[in-house]
């Protein structure tokens, strides 16, 4: 799993409590995961930390045996894939912000592929990765893309992609992992 970040919206300042119930291992976070994060969470997606350290998200990559389900998803040309991600992250409710923030990461392991394979692993990786957040929020938006290269156009039912609408405190989470097909 790599890269997922974790962005935290509350309505108002507050301390925000986030653990990851991760069945495999954790090899990577930042700031440092000690039994899990404890920040001043702002409005706009600030994050301070004990000692008074400013953050944009809270990072962490894992290894996991998860079995991802590329029985849905999409085949994209590789030159075409910043379009797509555009159009996909926007439908999956990312904001314009973090939609760049996604698309800089993946691109350029991507768009010089003849094709990418990508699927949308929200159920499996509810499984496998479980966020516990205290306060609860009212909106969790998360998002992990599988994705592998092909060097032939691969026919496959598309997924339907939709996210809740935003209200209240609202956590959104993004990151994927290349897989071998």
């Amino acid at each position: 799993m790599d890269k997922p970040v974790i962005y935290l919206y509350p309505e108002t300042s507050q301390e925000v409590t986030v653990t990851i119930d991760i069945d495999g291992v954790l090899t990577c976070t930042y700031p440092m995961y000690e039994n899990g994060w404890s920040v001043i969470a702002a409005p706009d997606g600030t994050l301070t930390d004990s000692q008074g350290q400013i953050y944009s998200y809270l990072y962490w990559e894992g290894k996991t045996n998860a079995k991802w389900d590329m029985s849905r998803g999409f085949c994209v040309r590789g030159e075409d894939t910043a379009e797509f991600l555009e159009q996909a992250l926007e439908q999956l409710g990312l904001t314009r912000r973090e939609a760049n923030e996604f698309i800089v990461y993946w691109l350029p392991l991507m768009e010089q592929n003849t094709y990418n394979v990508i699927a949308f692993q929200t159920n499996v990786y509810n499984e496998v990765a479980k966020l516990n957040i205290n306060p609860v929020p009212d909106t969790l938006i998360r998002v992990f893309m599988t994705w592998y290269s092909s060097d032939v156009m691969v026919e496959m039912p598309e997924q339907e992609l939709s996210a809740p609408q935003r209200q209240g405190f609202t956590v959104v989470e993004w990151g994927g992992t290349r897989i071998e097909p």
